[in-house]
């Protein structure tokens, strides 16, 4: 992996939004962080009885099943994301509306095991497309719900939109 791919991104690389996410990655090689991330994410999860996944800490937020689905909803959006932009298509992509893709997902019906196991399958794929990224689409860009951002900063992005749902879910839900 590259140095590029190490370093976390600079502010230019991404919109400011996205800054929360970024400041909670620590240091390190990105695609080892995801990794990890996996195997800490996994055991949070199976800490998890089936019966809490439909528990929702207030009336209009979502239930824990739906939080995982938002994560892997928005991982697979991500990585598009990195695919096309470390590919060099520089055509722009459109954002996506989280609350619709809640709304019409039907998560919880799914059973929360299914959910983790679609999970661990979305990051391992994603560790995959990351690991075998060549040198030069680390820095590659793209325009992104109308933002100007670059695949070393979509893994961030990745890792550190996972980071930040985590801590919503052991601070307010569990």
């Amino acid at each position: 992996m590259s140095q590029s791919a190490i370093a976390k991104p600079l502010e230019s690389e991404y919109a400011p939004y996205y800054g929360q996410y970024v400041a909670l990655v620590p240091e390190g090689k990105i695609v080892e962080i995801l990794e990890q991330q996996l195997e800490a994410s996994l055991a949070l999860w199976q800490t998890i009885a089936a019966e809490q996944g439909g528990y929702r800490y207030a009336p209009d937020k979502w239930s824990i099943k739906e939080l995982l689905g938002h994560l892997t909803d928005s991982e697979r959006v991500f990585a598009f994301r990195v695919l096309r932009f470390g590919r060099n298509d520089a055509q722009p992509i459109e954002g996506f509306e989280q609350d619709d893709y809640i709304a019409n997902a039907d998560f919880d019906n799914q059973s929360l095991s299914a959910l983790v196991k679609e999970f661990v399958a979305v990051r391992q794929a994603t560790i995959y497309l990351l690991r075998h990224l060549p040198e030069a689409a680390w820095t590659r860009s793209g325009v992104a719900s109308n933002n100007s951002v670059s695949v070393r900063a979509l893994a961030y992005i990745i890792a550190g939109h996972e980071l930040h749902h985590l801590n919503i879910l052991r601070e307010r839900y569990l």
